[in-house]
């Protein structure tokens, strides 16, 4: 485990964030923006120092770039890294005794490198990284303030002067083993390489990756819509009422609206629901009415049926039977303007249903997550009869019934050969789909080509590897373009599995709603099952309440779930009644 990070002492200093230059030897490209391990080389630099007092970085506007950090431009653009310097050190408004001074060329930086700088500072007037090969980064490094500006003054001009002009006689020199600069082609791709092998070589466990997807993926942007047609959607803003619940004064039963004390005399008119109101009504009257139907004036209360008693055309209460109104006044449950639901709150039946009753039947919502389903694999065959060396597809047709239970709606469905560059057009072009589902593809296999080609696509890795058996394999990413993919393993039983354990929480982070609450219980047989990781397998309610499961289950094709009502997430060392999560299933 690493040191903490003595973020107090971060407080003490500002940063200079260097994100200009040429980038010759890249073809003059926008170097800082350059993606390499899911974020731009400037964001690891920024990274790096958000515990700082003050930021400023130098170099070309960025108008995306998050309105806490300053923003300016060295005189004339280009002049070099003092000239940066200087004018990034005029930009600061504060006066902490310590200055950071790092180039946004350093995928590897974090903070902790910039609090080990800052704990050497008070050794000499500049303390200076040193790489793996004994070489001083200049640019990485922490200044005491005033040697800075004395360093900066003593020259007549800053334009294209060496970063050797400013450093002070008395400097400390501390290697740090995340210090690699990215100046080449070939260095950028070392450096992808690097931080794709880190992150391959993390197995999460489920906890660790339904965390690490709520908190990383990115919520789809809110659109109007017909609440009748997005089910499985989100609210992105609040439900309002737009008319009072209910409308008027109802019946809430079958029987009489009375005015006064009984008995009283019956008339013969009838209310209905949705027909005519009733004129009103006099002391000692009474009129016939429904459920639902509006009462008419003068109603002191409604008599049930089952307390009524009628006698020609007079109508008495039954003795000992309890009074009651049995009128729903206007506006009881709702009025104009109240709460009907928060944002985030889900489409469902029950959702439409009260909007609807209030007259409210569009709303800003988020969703549905649309999908598209890949299935990879020279030897998957879908339709028609089976060559020799192929099976049968037996995952995708039942992947949109099992997504439609997660709130996934599929938009299509394809098979992707086993090629070198099969998924690079797709993962550029997400217009149609907000969820890539690729079953195969995942593994290390020379046929597994998913994995080099997020890369490619400069993807950020959210779950590289589960510590789960099965389903070890899966992977989650988030493009470019905001879409989500989640990678499964082309085992029948381990893609099922791995879907339904992660795709609620999939949908809740794209939705923007609460985090999955979990169906828990005792597994009155776990010592049978239990594993070093955690396991997933099928199971089946117990009599007496919770669940027993499957000591063992034939993952190359889905028999094990017939007669299962769902599987069950099994826990290290989970003993016998232990408490487990349950993943039901639909039938």
């Amino acid at each position: 485990m690493p040191n903490p990070i003595p973020r107090e002492l971060l407080r003490t200093a500002d940063a200079i964030v260097l994100a200009g230059g040429r980038a010759s030897r890249l073809g003059g490209v926008d170097k800082p923006a350059i993606v390499i391990g899911g974020r731009s080389m400037l964001d690891a630099a920024l990274d790096s120092v958000r515990g700082c007092a003050e930021v400023v970085v130098v170099g070309p506007h960025r108008p995306d770039l998050d309105a806490r950090f300053g923003q300016v431009r060295e005189t004339p653009p280009g002049a070099g890294p003092v000239a940066a310097i200087g004018a990034g050190l005029d930009a600061l408004d504060t006066t902490n005794p310590w200055v950071v001074v790092l180039a946004a060329d350093m995928p590897f930086l974090t903070e902790n490198s910039v609090a080990e700088l800052l704990s050497r500072a008070t050794e000499s007037d500049a303390v200076f990284a040193i790489d793996e090969s004994g070489r001083p980064q200049y640019l990485v490094g922490v200044w005491r303030r005033e040697a800075l500006k004395a360093a900066l003054a003593s020259l007549d001009s800053l334009v294209n002067q060496p970063m050797k002009a400013i450093v002070p006689t008395e400097t400390a020199l501390l290697a740090l083993p995340d210090i690699a600069d990215c100046d080449t082609e070939e260095e950028v791709r070392r450096a992808r390489e690097t931080l794709a092998t880190d992150r391959d070589s993390a197995r999460l466990d489920l906890t660790e990756a339904r965390a690490r997807i709520y908190a990383g993926l990115s919520p789809l942007p809110p659109h109007d819509a017909a609440l009748n047609e997005v089910a499985g959607a989100a609210l992105a803003a609040p439900i309002l009422a737009e008319g009072a619940l209910p409308r008027f004064d109802v019946s809430a039963m079958d029987g009489y609206a009375i005015c006064g004390e009984g008995p009283w005399r019956l008339r013969r008119d009838i209310g209905f629901a949705g027909g005519a109101r009733p004129v009103g009504l006099l002391p000692g009257e009474a009129v016939r009415i429904a459920t639902g139907a509006h009462v008419p004036d003068g109603t002191t209360s409604v008599l049930r049926d089952e307390f009524a008693s009628l006698a020609d055309d007079e109508l008495f209460r039954l003795p000992d039977t309890p009074l009651r109104g049995d009128v729903r006044k206007q506006g009881e449950d709702s009025n104009v303007g109240d709460l009907v639901a928060p944002a985030g709150t889900r489409v469902s039946t029950a959702l439409r249903s009260a909007a609807a009753s209030v007259e409210v039947t569009t709303a800003s919502v988020r969703g549905p997550v649309r999908a598209r389903i890949v299935m990879t694999g020279d030897e998957i065959r879908s339709t028609g009869p089976l060559q020799s060396g192929q099976t049968r597809d037996s995952i995708g047709p039942v992947l949109p019934d099992l997504l439609a239970g997660c709130g996934v709606r599929v938009a299509d469905s394809v098979h992707l050969r086993d090629t070198a560059n099969s998924f690079d057009d797709m993962l550029t072009d997400t217009t149609r789909f907000d969820l890539l589902v690729v079953v195969g593809a995942t593994g290390g296999g020379a046929a597994d080509q998913l994995r080099t080609a997020l890369a490619r696509a400069e993807a950020t890795i959210v779950v590289p590897r589960l510590a789960l058996r099965p389903g070890g394999s899966t992977i989650v990413a988030e493009l470019p373009t905001g879409a989500t993919v989640l990678g499964l393993p082309g085992n029948p039983f381990a893609a099922i599995a791995v879907l339904l354990a992660l795709t609620p929480t999939i949908v809740a982070a794209r939705t923007a709603t609460a985090a999955p609450r979990r169906i828990l219980g005792p597994l009155h047989n776990a010592t049978e099952i239990a594993a070093p990781v955690h396991r997933i397998t099928p199971a089946r309610y117990a009599p007496e309440g919770g669940f027993l499961g499957d000591a063992s289950v034939r993952t190359a094709h889905l028999a094990g779930l017939i007669g299962r009502d769902g599987l069950v997430v099994v826990a290290p060392n989970t003993g016998d009644g232990g408490t487990v999560e349950f993943l039901p299933l639909a039938h």
